[in-house]
This record gives structure tokens, C-alpha cells and sequence, in this order.
């Protein structure tokens, strides 16, 4: 999700400033507490969208025109746009007409290597393959490789959220892998950093990598010891008015984080991107509601040094992997595999904040 070029203010101003602030808490909270806004996170989403960007007074053509889209042109990979309209709406069709072959192979490979060894190799596969074939495919195959798993569904959430870890860290490596790398690139492109194709990779991935193999252990761990002796072919129920009716959905929600994105820039610009480092590290939790595109945009700058880089961008990162809005991968597979805000708070916030508070340690303290 490329982030909108909008012309904020200098002077804060107090009631805008906290009518934004009203809006993120209830983001944060009413998903959580309100069944009927967890069922419709995506109109949701939409309307407090559509509310920051009046409040903050910053409705242009430009944005409206980013919003309709972003959703079908995400980011690019060499050269050839990607959208997460799209690549939901053509997977998805190409499961619900050829589900059996499909699930039918994956299902053999488990029964070859087993359902822990499976979880790993997908796991860390993805993770480190994300940066060269975009996020959005990787997420969506996770999440059917996930439901063919033979999981109870607490575990099958455990092993999405963890995935998605794994896939939101390692689009990080190359500018094709997802919006924040190639906006990250683009800002550093000139003096006195030169960034090229390979410039997050030499700076993140000593970071990066590990984490994306100790994501691909703990998944393991998780998923435990299951039988595959019996496992068959599960039973395919999606009609096909529910695959588009998906697929507009993923669209409805990435609209919707444009518009939340540029609604919330004034707070942004005034307050988050001139909070230091240390503390810049812990604010840009909020990475797990809004567009971190946009927060990259705002934070990210050649006057940055090395270190203040790579620790903004591996705390939007992280934070980006503890809620369904934190990152594309999130959003596509908890809509494939109908997860909950909750659900997936359960397992992304506590797992989140370790690896934030591991980070802080590496990047702030031990200085590696």
C-alpha cells in the first residue's frame, strides 16, 4: 500500500488531534468488545476511515483515487503489478474448482515428512520466499496449506498467526516483497545511503532470518504430534458466491487502511515521527492497526541513522503481525480462515510483544 504524498499542517492542532485519538482507541477496543463490529471488521474499518480523514480535514482526489487502487495494485514484482484483489479472487477460484488434486498432494506430503517437519519447512519457507514472490501469494497459500492441516482450529489459528510472522518479516527483505520495503527503499534511494535492491536485506536480514527460523520451530513446536495415518481430504464447503464475496472483502479492508492511513497523518507527522528512538521502538506498536506504509513513510528518512532505521522498521514489522489490520498477510488469511479479532489477538499480541522486547534488547542494548 503505497502511502499518499498529503500536505499536513505544521502547527498541531488540538481538536483534531484528539479526535484521531479517539478514533484509534476505538479501533483498538470495540473490535474486541462489540460481536458485531468483530463480524464486520471491514465496514468497520471503512467508516473509521472515512471519519479520520474528515476530521483531519485532508480529503483529496489523489487519496480517494489510492484507496479504490491499492487494493488491486498492492505493489510490484519485476515490473508486473500485484493486487490483493486479485491474487485472493484467482487462488481462490483456482481452490474451488481444483481443490481435490490440490489438497490431495499436500496432504501426501505430510504423510511423507510428517505434520511438524511440514510446519516448519512451509513456515520458513514462505517467511524467507516472501521477499522475492510477493506477501499476498505467500498468505494466501498459507492459509490454505492451514485448513488442510489436521489440526483442531485453536491450533490451526496458532499455526496462521505464527506464519504470518514469519511472511510479514521476510516480505521486509527486497522492495518486490510488500509496501513498506519499497517505500523504505524509495526514501533512502539518495544521499548518503544509496539504497539499492539489496540494501534492506544487508541492514535487516541478520535480524530478519532468524527470526523467520525461529518462527518456523515454534510453529512446529505448536502444531505437536499428529497422526497422519488417517488423514483424508477434507471436505471442500466454499460456493463460489463466497470466494468473491472474500475477495471483496480483502479489498473493502485494504480501502479501508488507506483511508485510516491518511486520516491519521496529522498525529503522525506531529507527534509519533519526532519521538526518539527508544521510545519511537515501543509507539510503533500502533503498526498493529494502521497502515505501516504510511508510518514508514512518515518515519523513515536518509537524516535517520543505521540504527534508528533498522529499529523503526523492525518494530513496524513486528507490530504489524499482532492484529488481523497490522498487515496483508493477516487480513487474507483471517478472511479465508474466518479468524476473529480476538482469536488472533490471543496468539499475535503476547508473541508480538516477546519479540518486540527480544529486538529492543538486540538493537538497543547489546547494539548487533
Amino acid at each position: 500500500m503505497a502511502a499518499v504524498e498529503v500536505t499536513v499542517p505544521e502547527e498541531p492542532n488540538l481538536m483534531i488531534a484528539l479526535g484521531l485519538a479517539v478514533i484509534l482507541v476505538l479501533v483498538l477496543i470495540l473490535p474486541f468488545r462489540v460481536k458485531k463490529v468483530e463480524e464486520n471488521l471491514e465496514p468497520f474499518f471503512l467508516v473509521m476511515g472515512i471519519i479520520a480523514v474528515t476530521i483531519s480535514g485532508l480529503w483529496s482526489m489523489n487519496l480517494i483515487i489510492e484507496a479504490i487502487e491499492a487494493p488491486v495494485k498492492i505493489t510490484e514484482v519485476y515490473g508486473i503489478p500485484i493486487g490483493i484483489f486479485q491474487v485472493v479472487l484467482i487462488v481462490g477460484l483456482i481452490i474451488h474448482y481444483f481443490n481435490k488434486p490440490i489438497y490431495s498432494a499436500l496432504i501426501g506430503m505430510m504423510k511423507k515428512i510428517g505434520v511438524r517437519t511440514f510446519a516448519f519447512i512451509f513456515v520458513v519457507l514462505f517467511g524467507l520466499a516472501s521477499s522475492l514472490i510477493s506477501v499476498i501469494v505467500c498468505a494466501v497459500l498459507l492459509a490454505e496449506i492451514a485448513l488442510v492441516m489436521p489440526l483442531e482450529r485453536k491450533k490451526k489459528v496458532e499455526f496462521i498467526v505464527i506464519a504470518c510472522f514469519a511472511v510479514g518479516l521476510g516480505a521486509a527483505l527486497t522492495p518486490v516483497g510488500e509496501p513498506l520495503s519499497t517505500i523504505a527503499v524509495k526514501k533512502l534511494s539518495g544521499e548518503p545511503y544509496h539504497a539499492d535492491f539489496f540494501f534492506l536485506f544487508d541492514i535487516l536480514a541478520h535480524y530478519v532470518i532468524p527470526a523467520v527460523i525461529l518462527l518456523g520451530f515454534l510453529a512446529a513446536f505448536r502444531v505437536g504430534k499428529q497422526s497422519v495415518e488417517n488423514i483424508g481430504i477434507p471436505e471442500y464447503t466454499e460456493t463460489l458466491r463466497a470466494v468473491i464475496i472474500r475477495a471483496v472483502k480483502v479489498y473493502t479492508f485494504v480501502a479501508a487502511l488507506i483511508l485510516l492511513g491518511g486520516g491519521f497523518n496529522p498525529l503522525i507527522v506531529w507527534y509519533i515521527s519526532k519521538i526518539p528512538p527508544e521510545i519511537l521502538y515501543w509507539v510503533n506498536i500502533v503498526s498493529a492497526v494502521l497502515d505501516n506504509a504510511t508510518l514508514t513513510a512518515a518515519e523513515i528518512g536518509p537524516a535517520l541513522t543505521l540504527t534508528q532505521i533498522q529499529s523503526a522498521l523492525m518494530a513496524l514489522l513486528i507490530a504489524g503481525g499482532m492484529l488481523i489490520p497490522g498487515n496483508i498477510p493477516n487480513i487474507v488469511s483471517a478472511a479465508r480462515m474466518k479468524i476473529t479479532s480476538s482469536e488472533w489477538a490471543k496468539v499475535g499480541v503476547p508473541l508480538g510483544l516477546v519479540l518486540m522486547g527480544i529486538y529492543y534488547v538486540i538493537i538497543f542494548f547489546l547494539k548487533l
